[in-house]
């Protein structure tokens, strides 16, 4: 029987006093120069060419290498970059950037408007799912000179000031990949960006060593020498090699959630919750609707009824994160919370197999394959499932396999969780519109949900304008959704990210880590 315990919810408000307390001291001071940073990496990235490949370690070193036009605050706010102004016309389809001049690459030739219409254009249309997907409401783009750079829409598309951080659109060298064959140049071996950091050398199954970029376009900046981002597979050396001072930095998702607590009430030892909010997380069940008793709304409404989100929430992830009302998070644009909501109520979820004639048949649930947290948390649900009647078989993977099963459609109940990168259209919709159901990928619509309003809601809202109308529209979408339950929502996911105190301004963005090591700097 799982018990309950009080300790970890009250975590949540040591969370916030701590991001509280700490984080306006790095504004306050002035900035040191100089300094070694060691950062947990975990797992390994398989390369650290960001318009190549988009996984997140692969985001988390490489986006202090590489840049993009506009930053975003932690309200999703565009802050300037390698632009420096931005205007839009009237009806919301001609975005013109004014580029920072005298920006180089780190090979020290030039970055033009040229440098963005070759990555936007050409590179990563070929290169990045995600963006091309958002490219494709683009009609033309075009360098007007050197510093000036015209987006042309085929029809307003809201979120499309939302597309230019670092991880979705990097810039790349026009002048290295022009007429190669982009995944496999030579040159993504030894990554050449306009960022603050300069790759130096990558010693595979030990460290990553980023030096100071000595001509970035920031004056004064980076503060810090080198970085390095150490690779240590097992969880309890990451922790160890934190508590010994090794490493100054745990990003989000570095350590066991259960060490979190141990780790902060360390010496010298910080926290924040912030530099997620582009991101913002979103964990859920994938819930097979093909076959069996998942094609039947019922039976989702009974497991979702079924679970103990706010257990999980307080226990397994130490008060860290939100129980979510739908498909949205709190944190993303157009977040409606008027929809059908789902307390813990085994009673009724037990009157909903009832109902439905649910016979018993043994469903198999695919824990996610990232750690000791992730396996309790299955366990959890396997337990809050089985009281309600519902019997659960546990399925055992490594990641390679869990991919799989996810690709192929293999399984019944599957553990995931996905970004949603600020607004809807960006990384909501793919998980529920019909035509993003296709074998190969666990990240678009795995569950096989179908559902023509939903379809029309979700495209209408992509290129409604102003905000009013997607707000109208996406509130509609929600409440389908909440009320269908195509997949079984969870938590909307809070990583901390763990730091000496001596570690100054490094999350300040939306993305955190991810980009923050240009203002960071050490106070020792």
């Amino acid at each position: 029987m799982l018990k309950r315990f009080c300790r970890p919810a009250a975590f949540a408000v040591v969370l916030a006093a701590a991001t509280a307390l700490t984080a306006p001291a790095s504004w306050a001071e002035e900035p040191k120069m100089g300094g070694v940073m060691n950062v947990v990496i975990q797992p390994e990235p398989p390369g650290l060419m960001l318009g190549v490949t988009q996984n997140g370690p692969t985001q988390m070193v490489a986006g202090n290498i590489y840049e993009s036009l506009l930053r975003y605050d932690t309200d999703l706010n565009p802050v300037p970059s390698l632009a420096t102004s931005w205007e839009v016309n009237d009806d919301g389809t001609v975005y013109t950037f004014t580029l920072k001049d005298g920006v180089t690459w780190h090979d020290g030739e030039p970055f033009t408007a040229a440098d963005v219409v070759f990555s936007a254009d050409v590179f990563l249309r070929e290169t990045h799912p995600r963006l091309r997907v958002s490219l494709e409401h683009v009609e033309s783009i075009e360098a007007l000179d050197d510093t000036t750079v015209r987006f042309t829409l085929k029809q307003p598309f809201g979120p499309f000031m939302g597309i230019f951080e670092v991880g979705t659109m990097p810039m790349v060298p026009k002048h290295i990949y022009e007429g190669t064959d982009f995944k496999n140049n030579p040159a993504n071996n030894t990554p050449i960006g306009t960022g603050p950091f300069k790759f130096e050398e990558w010693e595979r199954g030990s460290y990553i060593r980023l030096v100071k970029n000595e001509d970035y376009h920031v004056e004064g900046q980076p503060y810090l020498d080198e970085i390095y981002w150490h690779v240590i597979p097992d969880a309890a050396s990451r922790s160890v090699a934190y508590e010994t001072g090794k490493v100054d930095v745990l990003p989000g998702g570095s350590v066991e959630n259960f060490d979190v607590q141990r780790l902060v009430d360390l010496d010298n030892s910080c926290v924040t919750g912030k530099g997620w909010e582009y991101f913002a997380p979103h964990a859920w069940l994938w819930v097979n609707n093909r076959e069996g008793p998942m094609a039947d709304k019922r039976f989702r409404q009974a497991i979702m009824y079924a679970l103990d989100r706010e257990f999980a929430k307080d226990v397994i992830w130490n008060g860290l994160g939100a129980v979510p009302t739908g498909p949205v998070s709190s944190k993303t644009r157009f977040y409606d919370d008027d929809v059908r909501q789902f307390p813990h109520d085994p009673e009724q979820a037990k009157a909903l197999l009832e109902e439905m004639g649910y016979d018993g048949t043994p469903i198999r649930l695919l824990p996610l394959p990232y750690g000791e947290t992730w396996q309790r948390w299955a366990e959890a649900v396997r337990q809050n499932l089985q009281e309600v009647g519902i019997e659960v078989e546990m399925v055992a993977t490594d990641v390679a396999g869990w991919n799989q099963k996810l690709n192929e459609w293999d399984y019944d109940l599957a553990f995931t969780y996905l970004y949603q990168y600020g607004d809807p259209a960006l990384g909501v919709s793919r998980t529920y519109i019909s035509t993003n159901i296709a074998k190969g990928s666990p990240w678009n619509n795995v569950q096989g949900y179908a559902n023509e309003e939903v379809d029309r809601l979700f495209t209408e809202a992509a290129v409604a304008f102003p905000d009013e109308a997607r707000q109208s529209l996406y509130s509609e979408m929600q409440q389908i959704l909440a009320e269908e339950v195509p997949v079984a929502w969870l938590l909307e996911i809070e990583f901390p990210t763990i730091y000496s105190c001596d570690v100054k301004g490094l999350v300040d963005t939306a993305i955190g880590v991810n980009d923050g090591f240009v203002d960071a700097w050490l106070d020792r």
